[in-house]
């Protein structure tokens, strides 16, 4: 593994401890199953993953990586969690005995060094809620950009900052309604969409699109809409 990582070790050792539990539906990791298939859409509409080649940067278990390549996409999947791609090689080979064969591989490494061998290599690329865990968000984008091809789709979610992102995102979500598990969040790494927006322009990457994610606790539904005072996604293409 290459020097200097962006990464912090607190952050993978955590989300390594609770790798296990990636595929339990109603687990700590209930909120990103139950979100995936709104922003399955979303990504979808936008960049129609058929066929094309696909990097999902942060791939965690990969709950997003299995459903793309179910839409027919070629996807790899990275993470620097060995922990956690260990259960993602685990699911996709418990599908394949069910015969879902899917074209998904997975990998241990940065963004950044894959993108020093394979620049201008995908389609599409996604980065699903990594950028408030990282040192160097920026650094991210930079990656993401450098990986797609001209005319290419990249996705980006994360969190805002600002006092309704952290009365929802940590004291609501993490200790009041117990979505997630407490401290999963640290409220100083929360990103503006303007903040993004900088990055991207910086890196060659053209902001199309910005949408909210929010979560009625009565209803307990999540949907996509025009508040990005909290959770947001962004679309952004890379000139041709």
């Amino acid at each position: 593994m290459e020097a200097a990582l962006n990464a912090d070790p607190a952050e993978l050792e955590k989300f390594g401890r609770l790798a296990h539990r990636w595929w339990d539906p109603a687990g700590e990791f209930k909120p990103l199953h139950e979100i995936n298939p709104l922003r399955l859409g979303w990504i979808e509409a936008r960049a129609a993953l058929a066929g094309k080649q696909v990097l999902d940067v942060g791939c965690g278990g990969g709950i997003l990586s299995e459903a793309m390549a179910g839409r027919g996409a070629d996807v790899h999947g990275i993470d620097l969690s060995v922990t956690a791609l260990k259960v993602a090689e685990m699911h996709m080979a418990e599908s394949a005995l069910r015969g879902i064969i899917l074209p998904l591989r997975y990998e241990p490494v940065s963004a950044e060094a894959l993108a020093e061998r394979c620049a201008g290599a995908y389609d599409v690329v996604t980065c699903m809620e990594l950028l408030e865990h990282v040192p160097q968000p920026e650094s991210i984008v930079a990656a993401c950009a450098q990986l797609l091809r001209p005319g290419g789709h990249a996705f980006f979610s994360t969190i805002n900052r600002n006092p309704k992102a952290y009365l929802f995102a940590v004291v609501g979500a993490e200790y009041m309604l117990k979505l997630l598990p407490k401290g999963t969040h640290d409220y100083a790494r929360f990103i503006k969409p303007s903040e993004l927006a900088a990055a991207c322009r910086s890196s060659g990457l053209r902001c199309t699109e910005f949408a909210g994610m929010t979560y009625n606790p009565l209803s307990r539904q999540y949907r996509m809409g025009a508040d990005c005072n909290v959770n947001y996604i962004v679309h952004c293409t890379k000139e041709a």
